[in-house]
């Protein structure tokens, strides 16, 4: 049915003299519209409006359900779409479109069966953005009418206006929203150029003309996954306004209509809201679905790099398994473990610079390593090669039973008097050489025995001292070499002495020639 407006343009025609067909072509409307108007009086009109007005409509039966949401939420305006898809979640199927929905509460309005208190703002709509190009980044809060208070974290691509959501039950610290700023970018499928966040003290310490100074860890993040940040100045939050308005489109389409006992339903239920309404739906912006334009804009989306505040993360790790001097191959480097691990497997993490090894069984960290740039390189450190879990005295009786010598129980009572500090370290330097090498014991027993005489009780000396007369054992016997012919000793051979003058004269006698 036409409005007022439109009916009384065809009587203007009509009383112009005009025919049907010329208010058809110059009104562009249907001629069986046309038609049927041309001929009204007004009070038909009116008459006719009334019994349109007030004939039964497919929401009716829904009519409890619509007034009950909007008393809910204090008769504010909702959005059309969001008490459509709370009939929609309820009832499943419904018998008409959202227009038709919204001509119903159009009529509830007229009719005053329903009274709204209406605000708005305007808006300066900014230029489209390549894809690629960014992601908008933005934090709400709301009260559940059940008192459950939400903070919502929410994220936008701008070129394809596709969306993320997601909400937790306490104010969110700097190391949750690096945890959801990398989950946003697994949800997208990649991470943009640019990332556009107001100044929240969560990210940003400081902006002074463009001098931007970030929080530790929020910089780290922007370091490592090489994100340029737009920082919107102070009282202009509408720098990000697709970002607000989907905070917004979030309270009033998704939580306006429905109550929520536990954040954890909460997210259960946003998830398929985000694929049937926030990304499923014609966007009114862009006049296309979100979802079917976010397979073109990952094409421009860069790969989610690993990142060290997912070192404790399952995803992204891979195994390796431990060679006989407990040490790892990654990028064509070696890495050493604790012994413990020889010919075991283990769990690795890398970043861009660094590298977290894991033991497969509890999970804990066993080591972590900056990559090193130099290929073939052997990377150990002092931690990698102690023993934190063995107690001192455990590893002292360990390097006490090696051998069953006095001499060496002797030599590992006096190291430990003299290395207390440094007992695990000494202990360990211990094993290292006399647990793996193949020990002659007498050349252990004159080891042992030059080093306490001369109070050198470090194992390193010991280990040097032990490879020296290893060294001496093996060297061949000297040959002594005599004239032919003769056996046994000889005197000793007589050597004549030549005058000073006798080398004079011959210099003197080469001058001259």
């Amino acid at each position: 049915m036409i409005d007022i407006t439109m009916y009384r343009e065809i009587q203007a025609f009509k009383r112009q003299g005009h025919s049907k067909a010329a208010i058809v072509k110059a009104l562009e409307l249907d001629p069986k519209t046309v038609a049927k108007y041309f001929g009204m009086e007004e009070e038909s009109w009116r008459a006719y409006r009334r019994e349109h007005l007030f004939r039964d409509k497919e929401f009716d039966r829904y009519r409890e359900e619509i007034l009950e949401v909007y008393e809910a939420n204090g008769f504010r305006k909702l959005q059309m779409a969001s008490v459509y898809d709370y009939l929609e979640e309820r009832y499943g199927a419904l018998p008409a479109s959202e227009q038709s929905l919204r001509n119903y509460i159009g009529y509830l309005i007229r009719t005053e069966a329903l009274k709204l208190e209406e605000t708005g703002r305007l808006y300066a709509k900014v230029p489209e953005l390549r894809f690629g190009k960014q992601m908008q980044l933005d934090f709400g809060q709301y009260r559940c009418r059940s008192g459950l208070r939400l903070y919502i974290f929410a994220a936008l691509l701008s070129a394809s206006r596709y969306k993320y959501v997601i909400f937790q039950g306490r104010p969110f610290r700097t190391l949750d929203v690096i945890r959801l700023l990398l989950d946003a970018f697994d949800y997208f499928g990649g991470r943009p150029e640019e990332l556009v966040v107001d100044q929240d003290k969560l990210m940003i310490v400081s902006e002074n003309a463009g001098d931007i100074v970030c929080t530790k860890e929020f910089q780290q993040l922007v370091d490592e996954q090489e994100v340029r940040l737009w920082v919107c100045r102070k009282a202009d939050p509408e720098s990000k306004g697709k970002v607000e308005s989907l905070v917004k489109f979030t309270k009033g389409n998704f939580l306006a209509t429905r109550d929520f006992e536990t954040v954890e339903e909460a997210n259960a239920r946003v998830v398929p809201w985000l694929a049937r309404r926030a990304n499923g739906k014609i966007s009114q912006a862009t006049r296309q679905i979100p979802a079917v334009v976010i397979e073109q804009e990952r094409a421009w989306l860069r790969p989610l790099r690993s990142s060290i505040f997912r070192k404790d993360s399952l995803l992204g790790r891979e195994e390796r398994t431990v060679n006989e001097k407990a040490v790892i191959s990654v990028k064509a480097c070696g890495y050493q473990l604790p012994l413990r691990y020889r010919g075991k497997t283990v769990e690795i993490y890398t970043t861009e610079q660094d590298l977290f090894v894991y033991d497969i069984v509890t999970g804990r960290e066993i080591v972590a390593y900056r990559l090193a740039l130099i290929p073939g390189q052997i990377v150990s450190s002092r931690t990698s090669l102690r023993e934190n879990e063995r107690t001192i005295e455990e590893l002292r009786a360990a390097v006490a039973a090696l051998f069953e010598l006095e001499s060496w129980k002797a030599f590992e009572r006096r190291n430990f008097e003299r290395f207390q500090r440094y007992a695990r370290d000494q202990s360990l330097e211990a094993k290292r050489f006399f647990a793996s090498a193949e020990i002659a014991v007498e050349v252990l027993e004159k080891s042992l025995a030059y080093c306490l005489e001369n109070d050198t009780l470090s194992y390193a000396n010991l280990k040097d001292t032990y490879r020296h007369f290893e060294r001496e054992i093996r060297r061949p016997e000297p040959v002594t070499i005599v004239g032919a012919g003769v056996i046994g000793a000889h005197e000793a051979l007589t050597v004549g002495r030549r005058q000073i003058s006798d080398y004079e004269q011959a210099a003197r006698e080469r001058a001259v020639s």
